[in-house]
């Protein structure tokens, strides 16, 4: 009987693919990952921070502890406390410092769920890892590659995009053909106890607490001003950092005077601390045409492939684009005018249903001209 590790986090996911990997004749382990431990995660004051309440990370585990009872299989606790603080939340914290927008969960997949947690299920003789992810594996030419799930919807390829060929080269994903729907009915008409559970928002380790209330606890502010890309004055910002290009919410600005559109975020110049925003949301300023990518995963031998689309943020349709190559790990990515591409954020290369890789927005152009995305 082959033996899979299973990362059971206490959600209805999970538990669903702890249920269907049993049914299927796999013997199943479920691992619970502790990854932040408010007690030592402390301010930039040095004062813990207790986010208990608002990431009930022990009720999880609870509920985990009730899916492996009712399904019989046996479930382990690990703690990966620090791996994710030194490897997921220090990054976060630095591209937040740099003005940049990251995206924790794609770190946390390459770091933790199919890095530590590969490392940790070679202890247990594991024949393979699962996890309650929608996503694919398809095979070709004998390779394991990273597919869209059947709910597109849903599908989460573009969250383990950076993932290698060796990370999923022994990995399942039992929901890859479910719609969410159907996870709940199997979940409800096994009986599971967190059938009806609430799914999981945000970053693990805010939760529903106020983002920049949490930033505020590690990072130091400056407020700065806000203008317009003509140089007039409108209002004070409280800290560039608290902000993302292409926001619109929590601006504090109404319409501009010539319309009733509301004013974006379309750029930062860090070195004199300054918020730059324009109305409408397709406005010159927020447009882009091509970008350079960085840190670059290519799972294909061929680097020349057409019929490309990306997705430069996640649950954005595809977007048909051609790649020139820089260097092994870059390219120069080429796309007809699309707003708010992001430095810091992941862009996610897709044939057809086929993740083939992924890289990090660098630098963002409209035409030859660099966008005032990030200055400084």
């Amino acid at each position: 009987m082959e033996r899979v590790i299973l990362g059971l986090s206490g959600g209805v996911d999970s538990a669903v693919a702890a249920y269907l990997l049993k049914k299927q004749g796999y013997e199943v382990i479920g691992v619970f990952m502790r990854n932040w431990d408010s007690l030592i995660n402390n301010d930039i004051s040095g004062n813990p921070q207790d986010f208990n309440d608002i990431c009930p990370q022990e009720q999880d585990y609870m509920d985990a502890v009730k899916v492996a009872t009712e399904l019989g299989i046996e479930l382990l606790r690990v703690d990966f406390i620090k791996e994710y603080w030194d490897n997921v939340f220090t990054y976060f914290l630095n591209e937040y410092k740099n003005n940049r927008t990251p995206n924790p969960d794609v770190l946390c997949n390459n770091e933790i769920k199919f890095k530590a947690f590969i490392k940790y299920a070679q202890t247990l003789n594991y024949d393979y890892i699962a996890m309650g992810h929608y996503a694919k594996i398809e095979v070709i030419d004998n390779v394991r590659h990273l597919a869209k799930a059947f709910d597109t919807s849903k599908d989460q390829s573009y969250f383990l995009s950076q993932l290698t060929k060796e990370q999923l080269s022994k990995v399942i994903f039992p929901l890859e053909n479910l719609t969410k729907t159907e996870v709940r009915k199997i979940a409800l008409d096994n009986h599971l106890a967190v059938a009806t559970k609430k799914d999981s928002t945000g970053i693990c380790f805010i939760g529903e607490r106020d983002f920049n209330k949490f930033l505020d606890n590690y990072l130091p502010s400056k407020k700065g001003d806000i203008r317009r890309m003509d140089g007039s004055f409108i209002k004070t910002h409280e800290g560039l950092m608290y902000y993302t290009i292409g926001q619109r919410k929590g601006l504090g600005i109404g319409g501009s005077n010539k319309s009733l559109e509301p004013y974006f975020v379309v750029g930062k110049d860090v070195k004199n601390n300054t918020l730059y925003v324009e109305p409408g949301s397709s406005n010159i300023y927020l447009l882009s045409n091509n970008a350079i990518i960085k840190d670059v995963i290519w799972r294909f031998d061929n680097k020349e492939m057409s019929g490309l689309c990306a997705k430069f943020r996640y649950r954005q349709a595809d977007i048909k684009v051609t790649i020139k190559w820089i260097n092994d790990n870059s390219f120069h990515i080429f796309y007809d005018d699309l707003a708010s591409v992001t430095p810091g954020q992941v862009c996610a290369i897709y044939y057809k249903n086929i993740c083939v890789g992924s890289g990090f927005i660098d630098s963002v152009y409209y035409n030859n001209d660099l966008r005032v995305y990030i200055n400084g």
